[in-house]
């Protein structure tokens, strides 16, 4: 297997950590968008019965 040795010559420490800090940013924001959706597709379905959601704690124990 050859190595990709043409692929970082001519970067900087300076590119290197800002192509880091955009695909972790890139992470982030795909993270937080299913976050955000998953959240709105369970706001308006009611929570099912003993869920700790429910805020009763009824019949268990």
């Amino acid at each position: 297997m050859e190595r990709e040795a043409g692929k970082n010559q001519g970067k900087t420490a300076a590119d290197e950590r800002d192509a880091r800090l955009k695909a972790a940013l890139k992470a982030n924001l795909a993270r937080r968008k299913g976050q955000a959706k998953a959240r709105a597709s369970t706001d308006g379905a009611p929570a099912p019965e003993g869920s700790p959601q429910g805020g009763s704690d009824a019949g268990e124990g």
